[in-house]
């Protein structure tokens, strides 16, 4: 759906060529009439080509951003995000009885997923314990040896 914002005429770089100011103006904004809709469904077989064909163009800036993610330090969200992560796939392996994801057909792998979501309550440990790994982790600089399961991976 187009909004009013889109039939506005401005003129991000003044005095520049027509087709700097079209791809500054597309790069401020997005492109018009695309919506940006998010949805927490799983994606069908065409979304899943599509997001990929998009994902192998965009490759290079991707690489650039996780360099540069990389020599940041990590802030909260991160870090939860980080910690969500670990719980939930330990928790996974518990519920699975150690058989990996790669392994279980998909309607198994969604059911023990959909379990998943009712456990927040669990991540207040684990949301502890990544802290204290990444505290250690940042104060050697990195010079800990990573094990399988610990927090700082980007």
């Amino acid at each position: 759906m187009l909004s009013f914002r889109d039939f506005l005429t401005v003129d991000y770089t003044p005095g520049m060529p027509e087709e700097i100011s079209y791809a500054a103006m597309k790069r401020k904004r997005g492109r018009i009439g695309e919506e940006a809709e998010q949805t927490d469904e799983a994606l069908n077989f065409a979304q899943r080509r599509a997001r990929a064909r998009v994902m192998k163009k965009n490759k290079a800036k991707i690489a650039i951003g996780r360099r540069k993610a990389a020599r940041r330090a990590a802030d909260t969200p991160r870090l939860n995000k980080r910690a969500r992560k670990q719980a939930m796939n330990a928790m996974f392996k518990k519920l699975s009885k150690g058989v990996p994801r790669s392994e279980l057909p998909a309607s198994r792998r969604q059911e023990i997923e959909k379990r998943l979501e009712k456990l927040d309550r669990v991540l207040r440990r684990w949301r502890v314990d990544c802290y204290l790994k990444y505290a250690r982790w940042k104060k050697n600089a990195g010079q800990v040896s990573r094990q399988k399961n610990e927090c700082p991976v980007i």
